[in-house]
């Protein structure tokens, strides 16, 4: 009983900033990605009687601690819904940076849940397996779709109403993405910790929820007349927002780096100069920049040349879950 899933980490344009329900991941607000080409995750899930344990394998790694736990629990819940006790190794090869703020959980636990359920012989719709999916990692979710993908927060208790929906294929519009690889090592505070420690604390964080109403409907509506400048506005304004609720966090916090605020500082400039680039940034210090094929040299050439800047990753529009 084995199956192999690939799945494409997702840029959040409306984010995903706290949870409501912590077991099951229930979101505080809706939320809206872009799903990228540039990162992904392939997953080979086998079950057999054979097995004793679960086995964690990344990147050739043997993962042990709380990934395993994590990748474990998450194992459980496809095997209550098959109604089956065997236990499964999992093979993953992650082509994104792990917790530096890539969202390599999306395309991880998306790719996970394809692979599981296919093997241990669930027959799921996207929808289906989306709600399952949110139980892994929240914006994984999204990752079950190519293009745009809403997370709608739903109101039930259970969960059942938590899932993502389709907005827009990848065809739809050639939005790029330029991710800026200012570092890869695992950040200090966790998206979960980071998220938990504003929900409870932060004095901004309701102003934030009222917000996100307005923005989902602006940006939905950009996303559909293909209206450049309208998406980047919103999608910037929307992240600075979430990051602001962190600082009023106690004990406040930040996932910028000093480079993170060149890079946001540049990308003002570009627009200042007739080349319009609008930024996001996820709960890391890395940044994405949106931007139009036509700007595309310019863009990439600009921002290798900021110091600090390790790397530049270009992304279209990816698809969604793929069995291989």
């Amino acid at each position: 009983m084995k199956a192999t899933a690939k799945a494409h980490t997702n840029i959040a344009l409306i984010k995903y900033w706290g949870k409501r329900n912590e077991s099951i991941i229930l979101p505080t607000n809706s939320s809206l990605s872009l799903t990228l080409d540039g990162f992904y995750t392939t997953t080979s899930v086998h079950f057999s009687e054979e097995y004793t344990q679960d086995k964690f394998i990344l990147n050739e790694r043997v993962v042990e601690g709380e990934q395993h736990r994590r990748v474990s629990g998450f194992l459980d819940l496809i095997r209550q819904q098959a109604g089956k006790s065997l236990y499964a190794t999992v093979d993953s090869t992650n082509e994104v940076p792990t917790a530096a703020g890539f969202a390599s959980s999306a395309s991880g636990f998306a790719a996970l849940a394809a692979a599981g359920t296919k093997a241990i012989g669930l027959d799921m719709s996207d929808r289906e397996l989306s709600a399952l999916t949110r139980q892994g990692s929240g914006s994984a979710c999204r990752s079950i779709y190519g293009g745009f993908a809403e997370w709608e927060m739903g109101a039930e208790e259970d969960g059942s109403d938590s899932y993502a929906v389709p907005i827009a294929p990848a065809e739809h519009w050639d939005l790029r993405v330029a991710a800026v690889v200012l570092s890869s090592t695992a950040k200090k505070v966790s998206s979960r910790a980071g998220m938990k420690r504003t929900v409870e604390t932060s004095p901004f964080y309701q102003g934030w929820l009222n917000s996100i109403p307005t923005d989902m409907s602006q940006i939905k509506e950009g996303i559909k007349e293909r209206d450049f400048q309208k998406v980047g506005e919103v999608a910037e304004a929307n992240c600075l927002k979430m990051h602001a609720t962190t600082l009023g966090a106690n004990p406040p916090f930040t996932y910028w780096h000093d480079t993170t605020m060149t890079v946001m500082q540049m990308v003002r400039d570009l627009r200042e100069k007739g080349i319009p680039a609008y930024f996001t940034i996820d709960a890391g210090p890395n940044v994405k920049v949106l931007y139009l094929p036509e700007n595309e040299e310019v863009i990439e050439k600009t921002l290798r040349n900021i110091p600090g800047v390790a790397d530049i990753r270009l992304s279209r529009p990816g698809q969604g879950v793929t069995y291989l």
